[in-house]
């Protein structure tokens, strides 16, 4: 591998790339250089075959391109096509000055033939509605993201095109986490990722949730225009839902469940976005770490399996490498590899003379079809016109994507700095403090060695689950509810039936009917168990409580409640809700319920159960909660 710190001419270098017609990659990852790699091309089927080491053992440097089919290595749908998880196994890589490059790049204009997208407007909007009122409202998920494809004919040369797309992108867009050129074998991919998805550096795994949109008014963002921005408890709250998102993820990767940091003002040309970077420590294979991470909850929706599920059911082809990940594993001197792995957004791909943009909308209970409709119009047109693909002189595209071109610090303004810090009053400061594995404030395991068992409904909710009980001492084991045995249900001191999706009402749904055969099992046996959510709901109908639909899904909402004589500030992600009886809870049980009869916690000889995510970051008092709950089911 060559030294990428040694100058090279960008002329020849990319003359002699063209000629060639070996695969290679441009990346810009700051501002001064852009990076050269070359070598062979791989395509595997697995993470776990991307090529880390030579045939002697030696590592070895390699960028992945990761599409979004390989969730199916995670059990999750998908329309499957194809797409090969591609691997540039990198033994040449050089730095070329940035400035030099752009001018050694191609500027011709790309004419575009038959340009559009391929879902009508009318057909999109009511993709949007069916996702609302079937999904959304029937209680599978939180958020989804649907995508279309704007795309067009191209005549040109596929790699000058992409050179002289990666030339306007390196002109136009200098915030971007990535920009990019791959080049491999009939298949070309350009683009500026604005954010990483994971990366994995000595040991120390970080996530960069983002979420919530400023767009400046004209004359810019001030402190005053921010302002109302930053308290709206909307925004605030699709910010917390990312972060519990990722945070599930990071829980299942890093042995100290990741602690948040923020939240940050991230400050473009037009925008303004809010955020939180997620860290924690792990020492898995960062192929694992990519694996238990994919795919972002900004590009897919929540919760995660369920999210493809419903891609699967209402986007009309497959996604290829949108949403996906572009990953660089780079060799550390221990012998292990780093990893720095951005979301597959804001980019164009060229296969076969045709163009295609994907891009998506974020759909939630309150969108507006035609909304929506736009949002994905303004996508296209943001990358259209950084590739150059619009002519910026005739038809000016707004790319409110851009960085802001000098630092606004209104981060720094007393009031800004005030609001963001007490968005995180409302956390739950389990996640915001370091995690030591010692447990509670009091320095106690009052659990230690205790085995449970925790049955992921579908909702990796539980990996956050499972690492608070292990802060509490428990020896836990997560099963998949499709393996949830009953011997296996029998043998565990205690059961913790988890979070999903889903119609707790469902006859057809062979995940409910194996939740509640776990319940019975338990209450049958008088055994110790904890239901949550979903699970909660199920129990309630075991011991004869009704089942309904909220007027209105609580999605990411906040309540305080009172738990048994004691308040406690929970997040709830729920569509459905146990209800009171006319005549009062069945004997044996207490039931805490609202003003309006809706149950969010019953206990009784054996069991307990709570309708909000004491996990959650939205849960203040989860912890305290949540020991209360086990101790009383223990008891």
């Amino acid at each position: 591998m060559s030294d990428p710190g040694v100058p090279a001419d960008p002329a020849a270098v990319l003359d002699d790339l063209i000629s060639s017609g070996a695969p290679f990659a441009l990346l810009a990852r700051d501002r001064d250089t852009v990076e050269v790699l070359t070598g062979p091309v791989v395509d595997v089927n697995l993470l776990a075959d991307i090529p880390l080491t030579d045939a002697a053992g030696t590592p070895r440097e390699v960028l992945a391109l990761v599409p979004f089919r390989q969730v199916v290595e995670r059990g999750f749908e998908c329309h499957d096509d194809a797409a090969p998880l591609r691997c540039l196994v990198i033994d040449g890589h050089t730095a070329l000055p940035r400035a030099a490059t752009v001018a050694a790049l191609p500027d011709a204009p790309v004419a575009l033939g038959e340009p559009g997208f391929d879902i009508a407007d009318e057909d999109y909007a009511e993709i949007v509605r069916r996702v609302i009122a079937d999904e959304i409202g029937r209680g599978e998920g939180a958020n989804f993201v649907i995508r279309r494809d704007f795309a067009a004919s191209v005549d040109t040369d596929p790699v000058t095109a992409g050179l002289t797309w990666f030339r306007a992108l390196l002109e136009h867009e200098r915030g971007a986490y990535w920009t990019f050129l791959v080049s491999t074998p009939g298949h070309v991919a350009v683009g500026a990722s604005p954010e990483a998805h994971v990366s994995a550096q000595d040991g120390v795994v970080t996530m960069n949730p983002i979420s919530g949109t400023f767009r400046h008014p004209a004359g810019g963002a001030t402190a005053e225009t921010l302002t109302e921005f930053l308290s709206s408890t909307k925004e605030t709250e699709e910010l917390f839902m990312v972060v519990d998102e990722e945070l599930k993820m990071m829980s299942a990767v890093c042995s100290d469940g990741g602690r948040i940091t923020g939240p940050h003002l991230k400050e473009m040309s037009r925008l303004t976005h809010t955020e939180y970077m997620l860290r924690g420590s792990s020492t898995m294979d960062p192929r694992d770490v990519l694996r238990e991470t994919m795919f972002a909850p900004t590009v897919t929706g929540s919760p995660m399996q369920n999210a493809c599920t419903v891609i699967t059911r209402h986007e009309l082809t497959p996604r290829g490498y949108y949403s996906g990940v572009a990953a660089l594993f780079t060799p550390r001197a221990d012998g292990g590899h780093d990893l720095d792995a951005p979301i597959l957004i804001r980019t164009a791909y060229l296969q076969d003379g045709r163009l295609r943009v994907p891009v998506g909308a974020t759909l939630v209970r309150h969108s507006d079809p035609y909304g929506e409709v736009g949002e994905t119009h303004g996508k296209a047109a943001g990358v259209l016109g950084a590739i150059g693909a619009v002519a910026r002189d005739d038809a000016p595209v707004v790319d409110e994507d851009a960085p802001a071109s000098a630092p606004r610090r209104l981060a720094d303004d007393p009031e800004i700095a005030s609001l963001l810090a007490r968005r995180n009053d409302r956390l739950a400061p389990f996640w915001l403090n370091p995690q030591d594995g010692a447990g509670d404030a009091a320095g106690s395991r009052p659990y230690a060695g205790v085995g449970a068992l925790v049955v992921d409904a579908e909702d990796r909710f539980t990996t956050m689950l499972a690492h608070q009980l292990r802060h509490l001492g428990f020896d836990v084991t997560i099963v998949h509810w499709s393996q949830a045995t009953a011997d296996a249900v029998a043998a565990a001191a205690l059961v913790v039936a988890g979070p999903g999706p889903g119609d707790p009402r469902d006859d057809a749904s062979a995940r409910i009917a194996r939740l509640r055969e776990v319940v019975a099992a338990r209450l049958d046996a008088g055994a110790p168990l904890l239901a949550v959510c979903l699970s909660h709901q199920i129990l309630a109908d075991r011991l004869g409580f009704e089942l309904g639909p909220l007027a209105s899904p609580h999605q990411g909402l906040q309540k305080t409640v009172d738990v048994f004589g004691r308040p406690a500030s929970i997040g709830f992600y729920n569509t459905f809700t146990a209800r009171m009886p006319q005549g009062g809870a069945p004997d044996g049980v207490e039931a805490a319920a609202d003003a309006g009869g809706d149950v969010y916690a019953l206990r009784g000889d054996g069991f307990a159960s709570v309708q909000g995510h004491l996990e959650s970051i939205l849960s203040r008092d989860g912890l305290e909660t949540l020991e209360r709950l086990v101790a009383h089911a223990l008891r």
